[in-house]
This record gives C-alpha cells, structure tokens and sequence, in this order.
C-alpha cells in the first residue's frame, strides 16, 4: 500500500484512542474488526441494509459498512463492547437479556446501539417517519411501538425477536423518563 492510496487517521473507540494507517477505502467496520480488534459489530449484508454494522459515530447511529474509515477521522465510536459502564449493564442491554430481544445473537451487537440511538434521538425531539406533528411547535411524540418499530427498522433479525425487541427499547424508554 503506497501513501497515495493510505491514510493515518485517529478514532476514539470505546474511549480508547487509535492511531491506523488505513487504506483510503478501507471501511469503519474493517478497521475496528481487523485492526482495532471489536468484533461486535458484525459483517452481515456489507450493503448497509442489514444494520448488523451499526455503532455509534460521535453519538449518532451510522452503519460502519457503508462509512469510510477515513470519514470517521478523529471520531469518538462507541461499539457494544463499550455499551456498558463500569459496574454492569446498560439498562437496555439488560432488557433485551431479560426480555429475550435475541436469539442467535448475531444482530444484536448492531440492534442495541441502534436502539442506544434512537432512543437518543428520541429524547432530543427527532421526529421519525411514523411521527404524526412534525411541525415545529407540534407536541413532543410519545415513545409507542410504532414510533420504536419505525426507529429500528434499519435493523434485521433473521429470528423473528422484533416483539421482544421492541418491548426492550419501550421498557428501557419508560425507565429513563421516570429516573430522568
């Protein structure tokens, strides 16, 4: 690899600073699987359409198949593996265990930070395409299935555990507007 087709770039994964040189179409999901070492994100349609990919970008939801790893320059992403804090489990991680919002597992590293961002998204007053008053002045939408099932659409799970999934995402939604 000459430098004409490479780059050095910073990402911040998980709090922990990486400096890489990657080839310039080399994308985010390549290089925190190959180079950085997460695995949580998972190669699964390599077409964006799956969003078993999907982390966390600065806080936003991006489907790291798509995004260039040089895009990502000096980014702060955040993969499962740095979902939980210190001490345990993120409320939503602990839903989707205790409601079953997996089965193989294998969307679930992609399900949880999507909903980690559409919960996010919510709370900030993004509307959806399920949302009814987008006017500006409209009223702030409740947090319903449709509303969640719209937000994670996205995301795919071959096992069919959408129920439970969206159970996790409301439950989680409802215990953070009563802790606040």
């Amino acid at each position: 690899m000459t430098d004409d087709f490479s780059s050095e770039i910073t990402l911040e994964v998980n709090d922990v600073t990486h400096r890489l040189r990657v080839d310039n179409r080399r994308t985010l999901l390549d290089a925190l699987r190959e180079d950085v070492g997460h695995t949580g994100p998972k190669k699964g349609c390599d077409h964006g359409q799956c969003g078993a990919c999907t982390v966390l970008a600065d806080g936003r939801r991006v489907v790291s198949c798509l995004t260039l790893a040089v895009a990502a320059e000096g980014a702060r992403v955040t993969t499962v593996e740095g979902l939980s804090g210190e001490g345990g489990l993120r409320p939503i991680q602990e839903a989707f265990v205790r409601l079953d919002g997996f089965q193989c597992g294998f969307c679930t590293p992609g399900q949880l930070c999507s909903a980690v961002g559409a919960l996010a998204e919510h709370a900030a007053g993004w509307p959806s395409a399920a949302t009814a008053d987008v006017s500006p002045d409209g009223p702030t939408t409740e947090l319903d299935a449709a509303e969640v099932r719209e937000r994670m659409s996205g995301n795919l799970c071959r096992c069919g555990a959408y129920p439970s999934i969206v159970r996790a995402v409301l439950e989680t939604a409802a215990r953070a507007a009563v802790t606040g």
